[in-house]
């Protein structure tokens, strides 16, 4: 059913649902667009709308062929909605979902196209703050890039900025999806342009991997991971390529690169790339979370899927909308020192069991029972020769029934 949005748009259909809002498929003076209605409770924020207003300027400013332009903001009444074009696409969640992983050059190929986005943002001021698979749409229309690659463009700016007010969050909490937030966010500072470099790292990382290198498990372990751990290696790629993963997923924000130079170095390297196929790596087991919950938070039952975590203890999993922009508090110094430092889950050769996994200690426990009952078998062996010797010895002191026994071994 078609409703009126301001007085220079009508929404036809729901074309999405996300955490933030709801987009729709509409129509404007200009043609097609895209609506993103923003929530009821976040329509009712007068704080919020006044902030929302004060971004016009700059999110209608942003043009560059790899981000989704922003045509107009409305607010009427309780609508509250950004009007952007619209891609024929889809998002790259879908394509994960749908393919697992990506060949090394499809996926450098889209990485550099939102590297470049990024940089246009950044260089009008603007950080992204929420880069992940979900606000980057693939134009299916769009001529075909390095490896296939539909171009792609990122979405969603200003979004996560606009509902991260003061009023809503307190300089305790933290906005954003847990496998793609920067450490600098874990540690409370305030968000600059590096967050976005490193959480398009961690897309990167995913897209070749299949998952993301910190995902996994209790939400405050997948922060934790971010502050104390390094990324661990992914097995089958350039080492060109991961020395710039590397660098991007840094812990201080000063060592990574910057989006211009992100993009420009990628797309030196896919001529490297060329003809390689996916990487041949287990995804980390599902395991039951065993962490101890929030004290307000029901114990976890059942596997959890790594890298699609709540933010909120005690919340659903998260769909494949992967709820955003919902608030978690801040760990405090001593949470974010506990726990393992080192490399987090190391990626394998297909078919090995990861290290610490529910498989992998399985085969630890068969490995004992085997060497425990080779040796009892030892013990026993050694046993009987030793009682059989000894016997002969005391011959002449206790008499035995020499027809039923062997002969003591030479």
């Amino acid at each position: 059913m078609a409703r009126k949005i301001g007085s220079r748009y009508t929404a036809h259909q729901i074309l999405g649902r996300g955490s933030a809002g709801t987009v729709w498929l509409g129509e404007g003076p200009e043609g097609p667009v895209a609506i993103k209605m923003l929530r009821e409770d976040l329509a009712s924020d007068q704080e919020l709308v006044g902030r929302f207003v004060q971004e016009r300027t700059a999110l209608l400013g942003l043009e560059h062929p790899n981000v989704v332009s922003v045509r107009d903001l409305v607010v009427d009444g309780n609508d509250l909605a950004l009007v952007m074009d619209l891609v024929r696409g889809t998002d790259l969640r879908t394509r994960l979902d749908r393919d697992k992983r990506l060949a090394p050059e499809a996926a450098v190929a889209i990485v550099a196209d939102v590297a470049d986005g990024l940089a246009a943002a950044h260089a009008a001021g603007v950080v992204h703050r929420d880069v992940k698979p979900e606000n980057v749409l693939l134009d299916m229309q769009g001529p075909l890039g390095p490896g296939g690659a539909h171009p792609a463009l990122l979405t969603d700016f200003g979004v996560a900025k606009l509902i991260d007010s003061p009023k809503r969050t307190r300089a305790t909490k933290i906005i954003g999806t847990p496998d793609y937030l920067a450490p600098e966010i874990v540690e409370g500072l305030p968000p600059r342009a590096a967050v976005d470099i490193y959480a398009l790292a961690t897309v990167l990382y995913e897209l070749l991997a299949g998952f993301t290198p910190f995902g996994g498990g209790h939400p405050g372990a997948v922060l934790r991971r971010h502050v104390t751990e390094t990324v661990a290696p992914l097995p089958g790629i350039p080492d060109e390529l991961w020395q710039l993963i590397v660098q991007c997923l840094a812990k201080g924000p000063a060592s990574r690169l910057r989006a211009s130079e992100l993009g420009a170095r990628l797309r030196e390297l896919l001529p490297l790339l060329a003809g390689m196929p996916p990487l041949d790596v287990d995804e980390p087991d599902t395991e039951p979370v065993e962490e101890e919950p929030a004290p307000s938070a029901p114990a976890a039952t059942g596997p959890v899927r790594r890298g699609a975590v709540p933010l909120v203890p005690g919340a659903k999993p998260a769909d494949s909308n992967r709820d955003t922009h919902t608030s978690m508090r801040v760990p405090g110094p001593d949470e974010l020192a506990g726990g393992a430092h080192g490399t987090a889950r190391v990626p394998r050769a297909a078919g090995a069991p990861r290290p610490g996994s529910a498989r992998n200690r399985a085969a630890t426990r068969r490995r004992r029972l085997t060497l425990a009952t080779a040796a009892a078998v030892l013990v026993a062996a050694v046993g009987v020769g030793t009682w059989v010797a000894v016997s002969d010895d005391d011959a002449d002191a206790t008499p035995r029934d020499t027809k039923n026994s062997a002969p003591a071994s030479p």
